[in-house]
């Protein structure tokens, strides 16, 4: 259960200053944190509440209207919508994800298509979203063969997460290497290919530039067309399981579960700085302008850090949340 809760909420000129277990934090608008606990947290003003849903891994916000939403990562795996108001989350909609166990979800630009990734059976799912953003019509199922040099990871497809860029839907496949690519209506094009063993897990685009965590190879690798630069995710000794990758202001960040870290890169993959993730097995971070909210699943803190020249430094504030996996800040 949610370990700690804001107790009041002050006005400081014109900033808002939560208080969480006595420790002073600038509350953002809307920060969203789901995991394996017992539901979504929310905190914003002054308003701090606790969704109870099952297993919400993964959240997205609608691009346009007051909604969010969320994977329930069980065998039989869900997606919920909710409506945003000022008494917290209310359920819109609910729908199947047509696979098990779903990690990611995601809204195209335009509002209209939201698509999910099953990490158990690597099946993608691909739903029209109505005017209220509620789910409607029958679902796009996009399932998968193949698997990879990896016996224990790789035996068969893993969907890991999906992203619309340039009117495209692309789909990291941690078993077969891949990320694959459909048309908006589910037509396979031909998937761009990682390295053997590579684990492809959360990647991102920039221009022709396409980022990509290897969670299995513990690697950042840059695709520019059939060109490929791999380095390490991590200088630190040990194995290392990246997890989120994202860009921001001209750099890429990538969190390394295992050395607990977080690795600033520059776009052809140079170092700038490696620091500590402030807990145990950062599984995702959002950046929020000069604000970095790093979600450690293991140690259940979201710790907070100031981008000082694009290197994240602590500011020794936390929020305690059971098993966090994802923040989302709208």
């Amino acid at each position: 259960m949610l370990k700690a809760l804001i107790s009041e909420t002050l006005a400081s000129g014109n900033e808002l200053i939560a208080i969480v277990n006595h420790r002073r934090i600038p509350a953002v608008k809307h920060l969203y944190i789901g995991g394996y606990g017992p539901g979504i947290v929310t905190v914003g003003g002054d308003l701090t509440d606790l969704t109870r849903v099952a297993a919400p891994s993964f959240l997205a916000a609608h691009p346009t209207l007051p909604v969010l939403y969320a994977v329930g990562e069980l065998e039989r795996g869900w997606l919920t919508a909710y409506t945003v108001g000022e008494e917290g989350l209310r359920p819109l909609d609910e729908r199947p994800s047509e696979g098990d166990s779903p990690c990611h979800v995601a809204v195209d630009p335009t509002g209209t298509l939201l698509a999910a990734a099953n990490y158990g059976d690597g099946t993608a799912v691909v739903y029209h979203l109505d005017s209220r953003g509620a789910f409607e019509g029958e679902p796009i199922v996009l399932r998968h063969e193949g698997s990879g040099p990896d016996p224990d990871r790789q035996a068969g497809p893993h969907a890991h997460e999906t992203v619309f860029h340039d009117g495209l839907l692309h789909v990291s496949d941690l078993g077969t290497d891949e990320i694959r690519r459909y048309r908006p209506d589910g037509t396979p094009l031909e998937p761009i290919t990682m390295g053997p063993g590579t684990g492809p897990r959360h990647f991102a685009f920039t221009d022709s530039r396409l980022y990509v965590a290897g969670e299995l190879g513990g690697t950042v690798t840059l695709a520019e067309g059939e060109r490929r630069t791999t380095v390490p995710a991590s200088g630190q000794a040990g194995e290392n399981a990246p997890s989120h990758l994202e860009l921001a202001g001209g750099l890429v960040y990538v969190a390394n579960r295992g050395p607990n870290t977080i690795s600033v890169l520059r776009d052809d993959l140079s170092v700038v700085a490696e620091v500590p993730s402030g807990g145990d097995w950062p599984r995702h971070f959002a950046i929020d302008g000069d604000r970095m909210y790093v979600a450690n699943q293991r140690s259940g803190t979201v710790n907070v850090f100031a981008l000082k020249d694009g290197i994240p430094e602590p500011t020794g504030q936390a929020y305690d949340v059971e098993s966090p996996a994802c923040v989302l800040i709208t």
